[in-house]
């Protein structure tokens, strides 16, 4: 029997215009997108109530994954059942899927000063945007000493250990230092909330989420297919990622631009390009496989990225809302979450100085001109788009008058 407050009551095309809605209105990525998510579903929709909403947020803070997109499946899947969960992610995902998926197919044609300014631009915006999360994650997730010295820890563990082994290592030292350290924190708690998954549903979308975690990589090295890499890459990147977001980046540069797949210059542009568009910041995936030289490229890679890199976090959230409000109020579980997220933001601050900072970073001028940005996001709270509008006419003046370093 369904036993959710708010029982599934609207149908999959009411999701998509609310969803479509949000996905070309919604700017400055995860933290601000719940806000819009409850400002419309919650506020003027009243489709659940604030703790209903809360508690399902709690969640989704909880998994790997990109967490105000699994927040938009969940209400699409609570208010409309299974179809009403995709057209929830398709209406919030693929309009920015799809601007950045032109930018990557037109960026490879842009050329001359100007447009060599404006993209350099851009790589400047991603050093602001990435030291604005990096310091207000920082606040967060790890006041305390404990934690503050579990982040030295995971930037220790990620200069030690490049790539992507690196980032797994720091995440699971991270969980085993707030098992042993953080057990003693106050347990935080919320109503309960249930969805109609079954645990037998749930226990399939876990299973199937372990088997391509381990069989993909296997997969890939047998077929010698770029295709099948790919899927494994970004399947991987999903899987992994605590915090969502500007998380993400360092597990992509790693799958990415260390394969040789794309440069750095193209990987932080397209990032800094991210940052003008509406929507989930894991459609950067998007940009990444449409941008990359090895086929398939283009639009077909752009959506090979996008639903490989999606994918993961979908199963882990369909896996655990049955066991969700047994599992969330156990001490143990809450002290390795917060070990997990302390880990985050020095994996975090590692991504913030490569590739961001050395890859757009070459003279003083690039200095000012990042800090200018950083400035603008926390001390005059600009939105991310006016950041991006100021650092792209910026950098084009620049390249007009010869001084993008080089």
């Amino acid at each position: 029997m369904d036993t959710s407050p708010v029982k599934p009551a609207g149908s999959p095309g009411e999701v998509f215009a609310a969803f479509l809605k949000l996905g070309v209105t919604a700017f400055g990525g995860p933290i601000a997108h719940l806000g819009y998510f409850r400002d419309e579903l919650v506020l003027r929709r009243k489709w659940l109530d604030d703790a209903a909403y809360a508690d399902l947020v709690a969640l989704c803070q909880f998994l790997p994954g990109p967490a105000s997109s699994q927040v938009g499946f969940a209400l699409g899947l609570w208010r409309a059942g299974p179809m009403g969960a995709l057209a929830a992610w398709a209406a919030f995902t693929l309009p920015s899927a799809a601007l950045l998926i032109a930018f990557a197919m037109a960026a490879n044609a842009l050329d001359g000063a100007i447009a060599q300014g404006v993209l350099h631009g851009l790589k400047l915006v991603a050093v602001a945007v990435v030291a604005q999360a990096a310091w207000g994650m920082a606040r967060s997730l790890t006041p305390d000493r404990i934690r503050a010295s579990i982040a030295v820890l995971a930037i220790a563990v990620m200069v030690l250990v490049p790539g992507a082994l690196g980032h797994v290592l720091a995440i699971v030292l991270g969980v085993i230092g707030g098992l042993w350290l953080c057990r003693d924190l106050p347990i935080s708690g919320s109503s309960p909330v249930h969805f109609p998954v079954s645990r037998q549903t749930g226990f399939i979308a876990l299973v199937l989420f372990a088997v391509l975690l381990l069989g993909l990589p296997v997969l890939a090295g047998m077929a010698d297919n770029h295709a099948m890499g790919m899927i494994d890459a970004f399947y991987r990147a999903g899987s992994l990622v605590f915090g969502g977001g500007h998380v993400v980046l360092p597990l992509l540069e790693a799958e990415t631009v260390a394969r040789g797949w794309l440069t750095a210059d193209s990987f932080t542009a397209g990032y800094g390009a991210t940052q003008a568009v509406p929507g989930p910041l894991f459609t950067f995936a998007a940009y990444l496989g449409a941008a990359q030289p090895p086929m398939p490229n283009g639009i077909g890679g752009g959506l090979i990225a996008l639903l490989a890199i999606f994918a993961p976090g979908f199963l882990l959230l369909v896996g655990v809302l049955p066991f969700w409000n047994t599992v969330r109020t156990r001490p143990l579980a809450q002290a390795g979450m917060r070990g997990a997220n302390a880990a985050v933001v020095g994996i975090l601050g590692v991504a913030l100085y490569n590739p961001v900072f050395t890859s757009a970073v070459l003279g003083p001028i690039d200095f000012a001109l990042a800090v200018a940005g950083f400035v603008l996001l926390v001390a005059w709270k600009a939105p991310p788009w006016v950041v991006v509008l100021a650092l792209a006419v910026s950098g084009g003046v620049l390249g007009v008058l010869g001084m993008v370093a080089v």
